[in-house]
């Protein structure tokens, strides 16, 4: 373990060299781990295929190419994606072990916990988006005017829009961590959080229609967690706003 980066302990001081020195050393973990999860999704890429191909109605699975190099580039889209996906993890793990040191050990265990609940949430919102995003989508889309449309599913096209969809689940999974974080940091109060809920829903849905996906389906089932989430968040910082209270009380009761 010697070639990985030496991390700082809380308040030492650091040259900016040596600044400079462990960030490149973790972006170039960051960089190994992207380019292993591309290997590892390339020599799997087949079942990835398969794997999103499901979604679509039976009779629609054989995926169609148009140009020579299409078959070849889309498996290499496809692996990178994966890859993208399986790296994000360490590239939050870095990031977090870069900036711990400037945190106090109560704030730096807070970001420890957010940094793993990040995780969590984003697997859940790609399962969420194979499960149900994606196969509503597909289905809806594949037999939309069917009877008007010879439909052929280009390849290039459907690993994209998969990928995009899996994606934005991903990232909409994610908004607990923003809201909190930004309760957290006092840029936004819980009371106001709970006093402007509709013109917090009118931002959800805003995000939901400019998320990928043009048709209906698609921007309803990104915005039914949106909406979920967005609500759990309020009350998530609210539980946190107590627990500070309840220490600062404890604290200031204690000198």
């Amino acid at each position: 373990m010697a070639g990985l980066p030496r991390r700082l302990e809380h308040g030492e001081e650091a040259t900016l060299v040596e600044h400079l020195e462990e960030l490149r050393q973790r972006i170039f973990i960051c960089l190994g781990a992207l380019l292993a999860g591309f290997i590892v999704a390339y020599v799997f890429h087949t079942h990835l295929i398969h794997l999103l191909t499901r979604a679509l109605p039976p009779g629609d699975r054989r995926l169609s190419t148009f140009t020579l190099g299409e078959p070849f580039m889309t498996s290499m889209w496809i692996s990178l994606y994966a890859g993208f996906l399986v790296a994000i993890p360490v590239i939050l793990w870095q990031g977090w072990l870069f900036f711990s040191p400037a945190l106090d050990p109560a704030h730096a265990r807070m970001v420890r916990l957010f940094t793993l609940l990040a995780t969590v949430l984003m697997v859940a919102g790609v399962l969420f988006g194979y499960f149900l995003a994606l196969p509503a989508a597909a289905h809806f889309l594949a037999h939309y005017d069917s009877s008007d449309y010879r439909q052929f599913i280009r390849a290039r096209d459907y690993i994209s829009f998969s990928a995009k969809v899996l994606l934005a689940m991903a990232i909409v999974f994610e908004l607990p961590i923003f809201v909190v974080g930004l309760t957290r940091t006092g840029i936004l109060t819980t009371e106001k959080l709970r006093k402007n809920r509709r013109i917090g829903y009118f931002a959800v849905a805003c995000v939901a229609v400019a998320l990928p996906g043009v048709d209906p389906v698609t921007t309803t089932m990104e915005a039914i967690p949106l909406l979920i989430l967005y609500e759990a968040s309020i009350w998530l910082s609210v539980l946190l706003d107590r627990r500070s209270a309840r220490a600062r009380a404890a604290a200031a009761a204690g000198t």
